[in-house]
């Protein structure tokens, strides 16, 4: 090989890497960032993540991508161990479609027909309808679609000139005793494994292959070696990937090497022992382009075969390499998973799952503060407070993380939910604050032995109802960013506000009566107002789903429009609840 076909070469090699990726990234756009949370939601069964492993896999052009957010759901907790190693399983066979699109580039002919479906006029075509698409889309699909064909024609493209580049070694005599030697499967293993873990990418391995395959120098028997090694090789970026991980993290990037390994070694047995029983014909059988991937297809579905079975036994050997326990010194769940901000569906995912989590801590919260009126516990008390700081906690982690997020390219509909999460973390927050004063108060007429009157308990109990309920209201509403629930909450909020001050009018009435003291009144004004507060930020959080729908988080102008307003369904929702909490018709 001289130099000009050694540049060649390289220069395949580059615009063939260049093109995957290019291709790759325009399908997982135009996908709609939709195939990461799917990949998560819907593996709960072994058959639907191996199938989506698979799938997923097929799209992308890439298992080590697939097995890298297999291993961040992982490591963040939305996904259990056990589901990953199926979704790597599934993902192992999905990376061989690679080679069969790939084929496209071996395609020629000279008659009209055959020249009419050749490589060149398939790129051709490909590449201006791309760049048509590029320059001239309207939208963001079409632009999207563009890259797709652009990569798909670079990388035919590339193909073509690694193909004419080495389309004269098979004639070097150096050449095809290289290959000879790769029939020795151990050697044929190590060297694809390595030549693999150099590229990072098990597909432009088998790319490459395919390539060297035009030669006439490789034969089965040497192809399937190094098919083999390819496998093991596409572990490293997985096992990369979960540098600073989690124990759980580190487990689940082990899987993929963990199965690679053994699917070689009990393909491997199985095969050369059956070839030297009955030795095969086929083991001289000169390789191309289409049996290369059919090879490698057949290869990865017996490897899927053999181990899926097993997928505990895998496990189980999994975390024997990697002893220690989620629950030693592991960072707690809410902690944000930084790979996932280079795909916003998965982030935003996972910011979704942390603000239900923190959502209901603080009702748990506000719940035990309730608790504690009817009767004082310390371990309750503690617990609150406990409650308050890891709301902090969260809100400290989502702001820093959202706002992170917010920096990438987003849809407009991710765009608008990184700003409702936003707008809505203090909200929370704030809740849980009130939840611990409110159990401050308790405590406070718990060691002062201070005694409500029968009236205020009354009061209490009507208020603490209302305000119980605009949590669950809230809550449900912020969960399905339903907009009829968030209608709801205002009319509630109202409600509690004129309870809030006619129960402080009856408060000073049973004062001027000498039914209670002036310590009393305090702890009691607090303890509504504290209520009442709670409320307010319910209706916050509910108002910013309403404005979510607009484009627009101005929700105090927002509120007062409503309270102006007063439609027939705020007046039949206000007034159902006015029932509903005993609030006076001069109140109202």
């Amino acid at each position: 090989m001289g130099i000009l076909e050694a540049v060649s070469l390289l220069a395949g090699v580059a615009l063939f890497l260049f093109g995957m990726t290019l291709m790759g990234d325009g399908l997982k756009r135009v996908s709609g960032n939709k195939l990461e949370p799917i990949l998560f939601k819907l593996s709960g069964t072994p058959i639907k993540a191996l199938l989506l492993g698979t799938g997923v896999t097929a799209v992308i052009q890439s298992s080590s991508a697939t097995s890298v957010m297999a291993v961040g759901f992982v490591n963040t907790g939305l996904m259990s161990l056990r589901q990953s190693v199926n979704v790597i399983l599934g993902a192992i066979l999905g990376t061989s479609i690679t080679g069969w699109v790939l084929c496209l580039s071996y395609i020629e002919g000279t008659g009209s027909l055959s020249a009419i479906l050749s490589t060149t006029t398939l790129t051709g075509v490909v590449a201006v309808v791309g760049v048509i698409l590029l320059l001239h889309g309207r939208t963001t699909l079409q632009r999207n679609v563009g890259d797709i064909l652009m990569g798909f024609a670079i990388l035919m493209f590339g193909m073509h000139m690694m193909s004419g580049a080495v389309s004269g070694l098979g004639e070097q005599p150096w050449f095809t005793g290289m290959m000879t030697s790769m029939s020795h499967p151990l050697l044929g293993i190590l060297v694809g494994a390595a030549f693999t873990a150099v590229l990072q990418s098990a597909s432009a391995a088998v790319g490459i292959l395919q390539a060297l395959s035009v030669t006439g120098a490789l034969a089965f028997d040497a192809v399937f070696p190094l098919l083999m090694g390819i496998n093991i090789g596409a572990a490293l970026p997985v096992l990369l990937s979960a540098i600073g991980a989690t124990t759980e993290g580190k487990r689940a990037a082990t899987v993929y090497l963990v199965a690679a390994v053994i699917g070689v070694l009990g393909c491997s047995v199985l095969f050369y022992a059956a070839n030297a029983a009955f030795h095969f014909p086929f083991m001289n059988t000169v390789m191309d382009p289409f049996s290369t991937a059919f090879v490698n297809t057949l290869f990865r579905l017996m490897n899927l075969l053999l181990l899926a079975p097993f997928t505990g036994a895998i496990e189980a050997l999994v975390k024997r390499l990697i002893p220690g326990s989620r629950n030693a010194g592991e960072k707690p769940m809410f902690q944000l998973e930084e790979r996932f901000l280079s795909h916003p569906s998965l982030a935003l995912e996972q910011s979704r799952v942390a603000m239900d989590e923190m959502a209901d801590h603080t009702r748990s919260a506000l719940r035990l503060a309730i608790g504690l009126l009817h009767e004082h516990s310390p371990e309750a008390y503690d617990r609150i407070i406990e409650l308050e700081a890891l709301v902090d906690r969260y809100e400290d982690q989502l702001g820093s993380y959202l706002m992170k997020l917010s920096g990438q390219a987003l849809l407009p509909k991710q765009s608008g939910t990184v700003s409702l999460y936003l707008h809505t973390l203090s909200d929370f927050e704030r809740i849980s604050d009130h939840a611990r004063n409110i159990a401050e108060s308790t405590r406070e007429l718990f060691e002062k032995q201070l005694l409500l009157s029968p009236e205020a308990n009354g009061d209490l109990n009507i208020l603490m109802d209302a305000v119980s309920e605009i949590m669950d209201v809230c809550i449900a509403a912020f969960r399905e960013e339903d907009l009829e629930t968030a209608a709801r909450v205002e009319p509630l909020e109202e409600v509690i506000d004129l309870l809030e001050d006619q129960m402080k009018m009856r408060q000073i009435d049973r004062l001027q009566h000498r039914k209670g003291n002036i310590l009393q009144n305090f702890v009691f004004n607090d303890l509504i107002t504290n209520f009442e507060r709670i409320s307010d930020h319910c209706s916050n959080i509910a108002l910013a789903i309403l404005r979510l729908e607009e484009g627009s988080f101005d929700t105090h102008d927002y509120q007062e429009q409503l309270l102006q307003e007063r439609d027939p369904a705020f007046e039949k929702t206000f007034e159902e609840y006015r029932r509903k909490f005993r609030l006076s018709d001069e109140a109202a």
